[in-house]
């Protein structure tokens, strides 16, 4: 198990400062990097699980997550934007909205179960795992794998390998991974 090097305090690791501007990753040439520019913070893998999960109302967001409202604005404000949440009136006087996932945004579940799987066997806790997810298909529980869609072996970092792909160039973000690759061919 990997003990986290730093403590960080929960106000300090939640504290944003409107000057404080991080690196867009928008135009880079990584599918990877474009993915993180849209839920690479800390809180949106957090808020698309809790939908998943069924707390779809602003209030019960905020209370779950013990995040503040205003930075739960904003995030859902760019998860709306970015299409992986859709807002869904509830309430017409007054105006209240859920939220729920896209089909963008169910299609980081699988994602999210297997960062899951990776915290219960690298970070997890005393107590055991916080969630248990099951396949509705067979009804037996599961732990998340990334297996090769040829022939169902479960894929791990000593057989999986990398080749160039056809929108690969050298470019912001892979300027030194493109020239790899291509030495590989």
């Amino acid at each position: 198990m990997i003990e986290p090097r730093l403590h960080i305090e929960f106000n300090e690791a939640t504290h944003y400062r409107d000057a404080m501007k991080r690196t867009s990753f928008e135009k880079m040439h990584c599918s990877i990097a474009r993915s993180l520019e849209v839920i690479g913070d800390w809180w949106s893998p957090l808020i698309v699980r809790d939908l998943f999960l069924g707390v779809t109302r602003f209030d019960d967001l905020a209370e779950d997550l013990g995040i503040s409202r205003n930075l739960l604005t904003r995030r859902l404000g760019a998860l709306v934007e970015n299409r992986i949440v859709r807002r869904v009136a509830y309430s017409e006087k007054p105006l209240r909205y859920e939220y729920h996932l896209t089909e963008a945004g169910r299609g980081l579940v699988p994602i999210l179960a297997a960062l899951t799987a990776w915290g219960d066997r690298w970070v997890a806790s005393k107590e055991g795992k916080p969630i248990l997810f099951v396949h509705t298909g067979c009804g037996k529980k599961i732990s998340a794998q990334v297996v090769c869609s040829g022939c169902g072996e479960a894929l791990h970092a000593d057989n999986l390998k990398a080749l160039p792909g056809p929108g690969g160039a050298a470019k912001a973000g892979t300027k030194v991974i493109a020239r790899k690759l291509a030495a590989m061919r």
